[in-house]
């Protein structure tokens, strides 16, 4: 793809998808359609194990047909997968993915919560998996969230009794979701959550089943429903204007990290249910038969559900604000209850009647972050779009009131107000809760109970309009934010953020040294406010020798300068980390600032600790110029640079034999044959490449969806196979062979440390051409040898590997540098 070609879809992108971070404006059928939910008083739980395991389907059905209050729980935040948009992995992927779903969320109708388990890649059972995360940590938190949410309904995605035939994580979550079922209403079970939430008994627990789980269609056809409840979900929403398949599919399409772009479908469609606990309704349509899903549902409810369902009967789509003197009565009757559902329906009266007013309220700040105890800058507006009766009696912030006198908001006329605040000394930074604190092997770190199993939260201080509406006086929070606008897409808006006063960063993140020299380390230091000024420490693990602290001078916010330590290794070989910290007056500081900017979730800055990865290992290369096609994206081309290669990106739409004839070696990356069309028109170059002395590394695509079946010149299948602990042993089938021994000799040692897999994808059929290397397999499992198999081709070699580089080099894995340095020195 040229790059002018590139830049326009991002541009279309944009234009397409920045209104996702805009404060929601809801229409007058959307108003229509929240009052109709107001006056639905159940819920159902959705079980899943990552990110893009939900049924969209289902819960779109759930929440805009049935009007039920849906939540989806994944279990993980998918931190273990793979990116298709960029180059994070780990927990910044799963920030990215967390906010995939809260958009996704946001288009289906339906909630978020996570626990705190952690995703750490693919699993085989559902043994090892409860053996990494600690099944009843994981178990607590799916129990919290069903004492928290109170659904009537649980629905399962995955079967629990079928474990070893997916994804162990897929098994779990579904095991975790039956025994929570009955533990959610044991009041001997994690009693310590019950000093903050009510013990619940769910009424039934299903399993979202299809024909996939029966093997075939046919099978499906066949097999006995008696137990099954059938769901038609094929609805079409004219008040949308979309079916419930297309809406299903725009919130599929929001997990762009795993490129999963969904096309709408319209027309019947069935959703099944299998029971597995609870009665089963004799109205095998009816979800919520036996379960009181109206007013009378709570004590005192006829009264409030009179006037709520007449404001729903009397609904006047070109005047919603007609509706808002009945729901003040309503509200009126709700706000000071304290039960479950009184609560709930509270927040969403106070929704609806701020959106069938066309209420505004909205606090701007003029800087994007700033740090605790600093001035900032507040644009405050407040606009009442109705005829109704409103005046503006406060504006707090941090206990201040920021507004002089008090405001009548006449229709349609704008009250805008200019205020500098404080923030507190002890305010806190802005960056996901859940990596604040050092995991353990497969649960982040959450102290307090009321965050656990949140997307996300804010912990600073909201700024808080007070407004009295048809004489009633009405509290509305909004968090600060920034804005500004974009020359292509108008308005933009960020998350303001409070950050340190000083940031910085280690500019190469994996430093390898091959010999026992020094080496120049670059260090990056950014003020977070004006005039500032310290000293910069690089910490270093025994053995290692780093120059002496300096001092720097920061004169405006935004400004970086660079520093140059120098770091002396040992003799000998020897892992670690260089840490940096940065002393201003008595405080210390060790964090970066990554910032994650995609069109399609909110642009933000994540605080990470500020260090690199260190290594002084024996390497050896041969060869320097490599070519590199770049894949769903890796950060392999940095790390190749960082040992001494020269890495030169290769754009297939421009590439011929003439210009890859300076390569020693081209690097395929990672599943570049499941997203390059044009790679199947490329082929033949990169073989005469081969065949003229050229060294050619595949690594791993998934074995469906390849854009050919001809990845090399002999015959080549991928499989499904992989070894998915990363401490497994691997065996040298061929110890002779050049990759195993030159330039570096290749031991047992080389795989130690190696991080989340072996290996996935592999190799499982090959042409007699190909030698396979290694031998390995996961315990209890069949051996398999398709990690790595090389060909010699006229006077090259051509290599597919599923050994997963992409995760080990960026990890600073010294036997994997090692391993991939033999590969790009193949020869005949």
């Amino acid at each position: 793809m040229n790059k002018s070609l590139l830049a326009f879809i991002l541009f279309l992108l944009t234009f397409n998808n920045f209104f996702a971070q805009q404060p929601q404006k809801p229409t007058t059928s959307e108003i229509y359609e929240s009052i109709k939910k107001l006056n639905f008083l159940g819920s159902v739980l959705f079980i899943a194990a990552h990110p893009d395991d939900e049924n969209t389907r289902l819960i779109s059905h759930l929440s805009n047909d049935i009007k039920a209050r849906t939540a989806y729980i994944s279990i993980t935040r998918g931190d273990g997968g793979q990116n298709l948009i960029g180059t994070e992995l780990g927990p910044l992927l799963g920030i990215i993915r967390t906010h995939e779903l809260q958009e996704a969320r946001k288009t289906d109708g339906g909630e978020q919560i996570f626990t705190r388990a952690i995703d750490f890649g693919y699993s085989k059972n559902p043994d090892e998996t409860f053996s990494i995360w600690g099944k009843d940590a994981v178990l607590s938190d799916v129990v919290l969230a069903i004492r928290k949410f109170q659904p009537d309904i649980i629905i399962n995605r995955f079967n629990h009794r079928t474990p070893g035939t997916t994804h162990g994580h897929h098994t779990a979550s579904a095991i975790l979701g039956v025994e929570a079922f009955d533990l959610a209403a044991d009041k001997s079970a994690f009693t310590n959550q019950l000093s903050h939430f009510e013990s619940w008994q769910a009424k039934r627990l299903f399993f979202n089943t299809s024909w996939w789980f029966y093997g075939s269609q046919e099978a499906f056809e066949k097999a006995d429903k008696s137990n099954l409840v059938a769901l038609k979900t094929g609805e079409f929403y004219p008040s949308l204007g979309l079916s419930n398949g297309e809406i299903a599919a725009l919130s599929r399409s929001k997990h762009q990290s795993q490129g999963f772009g969904n096309t709408g479908t319209r027309g019947e469609n069935t959703e099944y249910l299998e029971l597995l606990k609870g009665p089963m309704p004799s109205d095998t349509s009816n979800l919520f038969e036996g379960i009181d899903t109206s007013w009378s549902r709570i004590d005192g409810g006829e009264e409030i559900g009179k006037i709520l369902i007449q404001v729903e009967k009397d609904f006047d789509f070109k005047n919603p604000a007609a509706s808002i003197p009945q729901l003040v009565k309503g509200y009126k009757l709700l706000k000071n209850r304290t039960d479950f559902w009184g609560k709930q329906k509270t927040k969403e009266i106070k929704k609806i009647i701020t959106a069938s007013a066309g209420l505004f309220l909205e606090a701007v700040s003029e800087t994007q972050y700033s740090s605790p105890a600093s001035q900032i800058k507040l644009n405050l507006e407040a606009i009442n779009r109705s005829e109704v009766s409103m005046e503006l009696i406060d504006v707090i912030f941090n206990t201040k009131s920021l507004l002089i006198e008090k405001k009548v908001l006449v229709n349609n006329q704008r009250v805008t107000l200019e205020s500098t605040i404080l923030l507190p000394k002890n305010a806190i930074y802005n960056s996901p809760y859940w990596i604040k604190k050092q995991p353990s092997l497969g649960l982040f770190s959450v102290d307090d109970i009321n965050h656990i199993g949140l997307p996300e939260i804010n912990q600073n201080e909201p700024v808080t309009f007070k407004v009295a509406i048809e004489g009633e006086t009405f509290t509305f929070e909004r968090e600060i934010i920034y804005k500004f606008n974009s020359p292509v897409t108008g308005e933009v808006y960020q998350p303001f953020q409070v950050l340190p006063e000083v940031t910085g960063r280690i500019n190469n993140k994996v430093l390898i040294f091959s010999e026992p020299k020094s080496q120049q380390v670059s260090v990056t230091v950014r003020a977070g406010k004006d005039k500032l000024s310290g000293i910069a420490t690089l910490q270093h693990p025994n053995g290692w020798t780093v120059s002496a602290p300096q001092t720097f001078e920061l004169d405006t916010k935004d400004q970086e300068k660079e520093i140059i330590f120098t770091v002396t290794p040992p003799k000998n070989q020897s892992e670690g980390s260089l840490n940096l910290l940065l002393q201003v007056g008595d405080a210390y500081y060790n964090n970066e600032i990554v910032t994650l900017n995609y069109v399609h979730i909110p642009f933000q800055h994540i605080l990470v600790p500020a260090q690199a990865k260190v290594a002084r290992i024996e390497l050896n290369i041969n060869g320097q110029n490599i070519g590199y096609i770049a894949g769903a994206g890796d950060e392999i081309p940095s790390a190749l640079s960082q040992i001494g290669y020269q890495v030169t990106e290769i754009y297939l739409e421009s590439m011929t034999s003439e210009s890859i004839k300076q390569f020693d070696a081209i690097v395929v990356g990672i599943r570049a044959y499941n997203v390059h069309d044009i790679l199947r028109f490329r082929q033949e170059i990169l073989f005469d490449f081969v065949k003229n002395g050229g060294n050619l590394i595949l690594q791993y695509n998934v074995s469906r969806g390849l854009v050919t079946d001809q990845l090399a010149p002999f015959d080549l299948k991928l499989s499904r196979d992989r070894v998915t602990d990363e401490t497994a042993k691997v065996h040298f089938i061929n110890p002779n062979h050049p990759v195993l021994n030159i330039p570096n000799k290749i031991t047992q040692t080389d795989f130690e440390n190696w991080v989340q897999e072996r290996g996935l994808y592999f190799a499982n059929e090959w042409a007699d051409e190909f030698n396979p290397i290694f031998r390995m397999s996961d315990p209890n499992e069949k051996t398999v040898e398709g990690s790595l198999v090389i060909a010699q081709y006229g006077k090259g070699n051509i290599a597919y590997t599923g050994l997963s580089f992409f995760r080990q080099l960026p990890a600073g894995v010294s036997g994997a540098y090692r391993l991939f340095a033999n590969l790009l020195s193949l020869s005949n």
